[in-house]
């Protein structure tokens, strides 16, 4: 968010690029609610990705340190399960402070009445 008499005030610089992605936007909301993880198969129908989609994301979020990932086997079959890390829950919940700012101010300026911008001084 930005403070209070900035020249800038939609800048918006807490939404950070990483998270706010749509398909990354989609697994960090879908891991949120989900303290013991979800596996990947499970990820993937809840986002609507597919395999490959879905690991380069995650892939981008485990650089962040927002997800960690844990590779297991279930008998002989692989299991992969993704989990939020406590920087990624922290993060995103700024993240979400931040979009909450963003709706706000898109409905206050959205009912104040219509006017010409005044001219920057050149």
């Amino acid at each position: 968010m930005v403070g209070a008499g900035s020249t800038s005030p939609f800048a918006y610089e807490g939404l950070d690029r990483v998270i706010h992605e749509k398909a990354r936007l989609g697994v960090m909301t879908s891991l949120a609610g989900q303290p013991r993880g979800l596996g990947f198969a499970d990820l993937k129908r809840l986002c609507g990705l597919t395999d490959g989609n879905l690991s380069r994301h995650l892939q981008v979020l485990e650089e962040a340190g927002f997800v960690r990932i844990e590779k297991a086997f279930a008998g002989k079959r692989p299991v992969t399960t993704c989990f939020l890390t406590e920087a990624g829950r922290e993060s995103f919940l700024d993240y979400l402070a931040t979009l909450e700012q963003v709706l706000k101010d898109a409905v206050a300026a959205s009912k104040a009445p219509l006017r010409d911008p005044k001219p920057s001084p050149a």
